[in-house]
């Protein structure tokens, strides 16, 4: 596991992270009070910001997992996404929230939110905790953003290099070392 040195700086420090998620959590209960709201967590990385997230929401929500693959353990997109665990629940004629660490290129999203449309939905929108718009080749459209962030490398709070750093409790850059 690369070492604490490795750490270049604090992107989003924890304090920031738990405020800016209460907010959403805020935002997202006024916007679905009385409606069935069904969150899908991506994994691995969106693990963390749900809990977090769904801990904050008050209102009834049902939660489900989809799992792609798109990274793997390199620092860069293979280009080609493929589902390696869809989801359990029914979602027909409810409302749906995706819920995501990080929108980079946007293929993942893009790919996602048309493989979920065809399960007929009333409504899929996209919750991200982190956005690199400066990487985007693919528009996504956000409904809920904790915070845009430069284009470089971030781990920690769901995000990892090779399944490393996940469990750091901020986001952070990695020295180029």
């Amino acid at each position: 596991m690369p070492k604490k040195t490795q750490i270049a700086e604090v992107v989003v420090s924890r304090n920031r992270l738990k405020k800016r998620i209460k907010e959403l959590a805020r935002k997202i209960s006024r916007d679905y009070k009385g409606k069935e709201l069904v969150l899908i967590g991506i994994l691995k990385g969106s693990v963390v910001f749900l809990a977090d997230l769904l801990r904050e929401i008050n209102i009834p929500v049902e939660i489900d997992f989809i799992q792609v693959s798109s990274y793997g353990a390199s620092k860069t997109s293979f280009g080609v996404i493929k589902i390696k665990k869809d989801i359990d629940l029914p979602i027909v004629g409810k409302h749906v929230l995706l819920v995501e660490d990080i929108i980079d290129h946007g293929y993942t999203m893009h790919y996602l939110l048309k493989s979920l449309k065809v399960k007929k939905p009333k409504s899929i929108r996209v919750c991200a905790l982190l956005d690199k718009p400066a990487r985007r080749e693919v528009p996504v459209p956000l409904a809920y953003k904790g915070f845009e962030v430069p284009d470089k490398f971030v781990v920690g709070y769901g995000l990892d290099l090779a399944e490393k750093l996940r469990n750091l409790p901020y986001i952070a850059n990695l020295s180029p070392a």
